[in-house]
């Protein structure tokens, strides 16, 4: 009888040891991947806002006119980001709102809602892990018709303590893309 509790008693002891080491790759399922968590400030001065159909180039540090900071598809200004497991978790704040978009990471299609409609998005990393993809579609009224708008997002980390976000826009009015570089704070 003894015997037996003893070989009980080694058998638990391994499963834990086993479930104990296997832990660590269960709760970091993004491993090896860029994390953009972190509070981020837009960079101006080393952002590129590019040009629109028909419009000049703009430089660096230098918004479009009429446009602040709201660029392209992300929009430029401030945001916070927390990535975790397989969804990635984007709070903005626009004047006095704060606007939350969560976008999953496995390529499964992502919907927000915001004051300016729905918004369908999907994700996907670079095989190497470094560079984060978000395609999305929106469609809107104006003017008594529908318009679809398109952007794509290419998230990636320059160093540590900086983030690029070059957005690409199509939508009627044409093309848009610009760089926007955010600071870790």
């Amino acid at each position: 009888m003894m015997k037996k509790v003893k070989t009980l008693q080694v058998a638990l002891s391994a499963m834990i040891m086993v479930a104990f080491l296997a832990m660590p790759f269960g709760l970091n399922a993004q491993a090896g991947k860029a994390d953009f968590s972190g509070s981020w400030t837009m960079n101006a001065e080393k952002s590129s806002f590019g040009q629109g159909q028909g419009q000049p180039p703009q430089g660096q540090g230098q918004p479009p006119q009429g446009q602040g900071q709201r660029t392209g598809g992300f929009g430029g200004g401030n945001f916070t980001a927390k990535l975790e497991a397989n969804l990635l978790t984007v709070d903005r704040v626009r004047g006095d709102q704060t606007v939350t978009s969560k976008y999953t990471l496995d390529g499964k299609e992502s919907v927000n809602t915001t004051a300016r409609g729905e918004s369908k998005s999907v994700a996907t990393w670079s095989a190497d892990g470094k560079t984060l993809t978000i395609v999305t579609k929106r469609t809107f009224e104006r003017d008594g018709q529908t318009t679809e708008m398109k952007t794509t997002e290419e998230w990636s980390l320059t160093d540590a303590k900086t983030l690029s976000i070059k957005t690409t826009s199509s939508s009627p009015n044409g093309d848009r893309t610009n760089t926007i570089v955010y600071d870790k704070n």
